[in-house]
């Protein structure tokens, strides 16, 4: 129980201007999986919204 306690206190560190972001993979809208490397030495722009506002 204290394991699980101290995990959800922990914060995340957060980046400074120019570190690299760090891994992470997604499922995109058609369910493929989008992995960041995948895009490595390319510009990525990284869009979030809340699902609530969305048409349909």
């Amino acid at each position: 129980m204290i394991g699980v306690l101290k995990l959800l206190l922990r914060r995340p560190k957060m980046l400074a201007v120019g570190n690299p972001a760090p891994s992470f993979d997604v499922l995109d809208h058609n369910g493929a999986r989008r992995r960041l490397s995948d895009y490595r030495g390319k510009n990525v722009v990284l869009w979030f919204y809340p699902k609530a506002d969305t048409p349909g």
